[in-house]
């Protein structure tokens, strides 16, 4: 074997233990500083209020009045929520609305809600549509999730004013 190729072999090879060790030091470091929590879901919810509050025409339909769909009228019955608002915790403020799909609450960045809480696991729960209601289930979560003071073992209907506790955040559905 020639110099140069056990020169450029030599250099491949530390090459390729550079790469490893900083995809150690990557991992290493999501897992002791946890995924980064996007801020643009607060600012979507920060602007849907000021335009609701402004009177702007996107916020008819948000506001649930004549102009909206008759798919999205139907659904605004008593005691059905309309939307999932965060009132404690590091994302206070932030609003999802309660539309056809499941909402899925936890750490991992595949969650429609993304909680940086050191209580909540990767997949949390979820809240989903049954029927003409919601309905929330813990799915095997290490530190549980209360709907008020209790904690879910089996998937319970829910209703506005409902009360999620995942760790220090707390999420309220609302009509």
């Amino acid at each position: 074997m020639s110099e140069l190729t056990l020169t450029l072999l030599r250099l491949g090879l530390l090459a390729l233990l550079w790469i490893f060790i900083f995809s150690i030091v990557g991992v290493l470091r999501t897992d002791l500083y946890g995924t980064t929590v996007s801020r643009r879901s607060q600012r979507k919810a920060r602007k849907a209020r000021e335009q609701e509050a402004s009177g702007a025409p996107g916020a008819a339909a948000a506001a649930g009045r004549p102009d909206e769909p008759r798919k999205d009228r139907k659904r605004r019955r008593r005691g059905v929520p309309t939307q999932l608002v965060v009132t404690e915790g590091p994302l206070a403020g932030t609003a999802l609305p309660l539309r056809g799909s499941a909402v899925l609450i936890g750490r991992n960045p595949e969650c429609t809600l993304i909680v940086d809480d050191d209580y909540a696991s990767g997949r949390h729960c979820r809240v989903y549509p049954d029927g003409d209601g919601w309905v929330v289930e813990d799915l095997g979560s290490t530190n549980g999730t209360y709907l008020g003071r209790e904690r879910l073992s089996t998937p319970r209907p829910v209703k506005v004013g409902s009360t999620l506790r995942i760790g220090t955040t707390v999420l309220e559905l609302r009509g």
